[in-house]
C-alpha cells in the first residue's frame, strides 16, 4: 500500500507507536496484566476436594435388555432396545432376556439401531 494522502497522515501518524490508540489508564492496565495470568494459572488447577466427601461410587452398569413403553394411561410395551443403545428415552425400564424374547415374539417393534431381535437370535 502506499502511503496515505496528506489529508489523513496527520490522524494516522507516521509510524506504528503513533497509530496506535491506548486508553487513559495505561499503567493500571500493565499492573493488572500479570494479577490476570496469576488468577487464570490458579483456576486452570482443579478445585481441592471438601475434606469431609466420600469417594465418588462408579455409575452402576446399564441394564442389558430394556422395554420402552408408550404414552398414556395403559403405556404397552412400544419397542425393545440393547442395554448401550443410543435410542433409549425416559420411558424405558429393564428386562430380562426372556421378557424380550415373549415381547419380540408377540409383535413388539425391535429398535432399528440396536437389534435385540438380532442379538438375541430371534427370528421374525
Amino acid at each position: 500500500m502506499g502511503t496515505p494522502c496528506a489529508r489523513h497522515a496527520r490522524s494516522y501518524g507516521s509510524t506504528a507507536a503513533d497509530r496506535v490508540r491506548l486508553p487513559p489508564g495505561l499503567p493500571r492496565l500493565r499492573t493488572w496484566s500479570p494479577t490476570s495470568a496469576a488468577s487464570c494459572t490458579a483456576r486452570s488447577r482443579p478445585w481441592p476436594r471438601p475434606r469431609n466427601a466420600r469417594p465418588r461410587q462408579p455409575a452402576p452398569e446399564p441394564p442389558a435388555w430394556l422395554i420402552e413403553r408408550g404414552i398414556g394411561a395403559g403405556r404397552l410395551p412400544v419397542r425393545v432396545h440393547a442395554g448401550g443403545c443410543r435410542d433409549t428415552g425416559k420411558r424405558c425400564i429393564p428386562a430380562s432376556p426372556d421378557q424380550v424374547r415373549r415381547l419380540l415374539a408377540e409383535g413388539v417393534t425391535a429398535c432399528v439401531h440396536c437389534r435385540p431381535d438380532t442379538a438375541l437370535r430371534v427370528l421374525e
